[in-house]
């Protein structure tokens, strides 16, 4: 079968590797469609995987080829997607159902092989199943959805709130509509692309801000009596926007750091000064699995795509085949234009 393999750092490569065998307790998925998670783009070009070669891809959808021994409630041909962490259910965390905070975890395209690939392997009890009216693209935004919930539940948002999300990639997108769906009255969106502040607009957003132009805090701290918003989700994953994001919360809220900058934060006074005085809660979130795993955020984010209530389908705004990997990353390093979810179609 075909697959992408990362050779090294910018050395990616699409090869002819051994179809995978599913052991006791796996199945094995023909993969339909894989996403470009933003923390894949820097694995690939600056950090490198755990271990090389190794098939990078953890967002993904697909129909399971194979069942393994001991597995039973699946079948060949079934729709699933798979959450990616692939938890030890033996330490402190697993024990107590905090599965995503796991000690000695493996991880589909980064620790073991991933999904950018003709078939991959899995547990079986990261399934989740698609409904039928759930296409596979949709499907494979499953972890960028869940992830999103997982940060808005991170701190207590109020019905009629206002909910502030700092870089509109799909994440920052799906948090929007989560956002939407939880009762809040105010959604912002600050991105430096208008065209994705126009999608932002379209998916619900009422009011939105372009920072290479405006100043974002002035205007969350603007909008309506508390001076700030209730919850500020930063899934930018810059420094700047980081720092923007904690400034504009409103005395007692919340600032939710989601991007992985793989930098350092300084904090300068003013922000200091802020956290202490407007008593900010400043947290961080980290993957989606929860009880039972792999966690409600996967299940309530397929029920919310087969009801309509999350729109994937705006989100995808470039698409390609698994030939076209190593020229697509060395691209979306370089960050020279607009994209939001970048999918490699492998039906």
């Amino acid at each position: 079968m075909k697959a992408a393999r990362l050779f090294g750092v910018g050395d990616l490569r699409v090869v002819d590797v051994p179809l995978p065998e599913p052991g006791e307790g796996e199945v094995l998925i023909k993969v339909m469609a894989v996403g470009v998670c933003g923390s894949d783009i820097p694995r690939v070009m600056v950090k490198g995987t755990y271990r090389v070669p190794l098939t990078i891809g953890h967002e993904f959808a697909g129909q399971l080829a194979a069942v393994g021994r001991g597995v039973s409630g699946w079948n060949a041909g079934d729709r699933v997607t798979v959450a990616p962490l692939i938890p030890c259910y033996a330490c402190h965390w697993c024990r107590q159902g905090d599965y995503h905070m796991c000690d000695d975890y493996s991880y589909l395209g980064s620790r073991c092989d991933g999904a950018l690939a003709e078939f991959v392997k899995a547990p079986a009890r990261n399934l989740v199943r698609l409904p039928d009216n759930v296409d596979d693209e949709a499907g494979a935004l499953s972890d960028p959805a869940a992830t999103a919930l997982h940060a808005l539940w991170r701190y207590p948002f109020p019905l009629g709130g206002t909910l502030a999300v700092f870089g509109v990639g799909a994440i920052g997108f799906l948090a929007l509509q989560w956002g939407r769906l939880m009762g809040a009255g105010q959604l912002v969106a600050v991105d430096v692309f208008d065209d994705k502040l126009q999608l932002a607009s379209e998916l619900g957003a009422t009011c939105t801000v372009n920072a290479r132009r405006q100043d974002p805090v002035a205007i969350v701290r603007g909008l309506g009596e508390a001076g700030g918003a209730d919850l500020v989700i930063e899934a930018a994953a810059l420094q700047v926007t980081q720092l923007q994001a904690i400034r504009s919360a409103r005395k007692h809220g919340a600032a939710v750091l989601l991007g992985i900058s793989n930098d350092r934060l300084e904090l300068p006074p003013a922000v200091v000064d802020d956290i202490m005085r407007r008593e900010l809660l400043v947290t961080g979130t980290w993957n989606s699995n929860s009880m039972p795993f792999p966690g409600r955020e996967w299940s309530l984010s397929v029920e919310a795509m087969g009801r309509g209530q999350l729109q994937c389908r705006p989100l995808i705004s470039h698409r390609y085949a698994i030939e076209d990997a190593p020229a697509v990353f060395s691209r979306l390093a370089r960050r020279d234009f607009s994209f939001t979810k970048v999918m490699f179609n492998l039906a």
